[in-house]
């Protein structure tokens, strides 16, 4: 795999209760499942939609993975 691929680390920071159902399928469509759990991403544009959907919901940062 080529090392110039970003990724990201998706952190899901507010509670899903009260949200619509498609915001809730998003998240959990993204792997994360309670407040304050992260999950990793490479940066596509199919995981870009995603976080813009629930933006409001999530703290995203990129971080470096070492691929073996």
């Amino acid at each position: 795999m080529s090392s110039d691929t970003k990724h990201l680390r998706i952190t899901l920071v507010r509670s899903v209760i009260g949200s619509k159902q498609k915001a809730r399928a998003t998240v959990e469509a993204l792997g994360l499942r309670k407040v304050n759990t992260s999950v990793t991403h490479k940066e596509t544009p199919q995981i870009l939609g995603m976080i813009n959907r629930v933006s409001h919901l999530l703290s995203v940062e990129e971080v470096e993975v070492e691929d073996a």
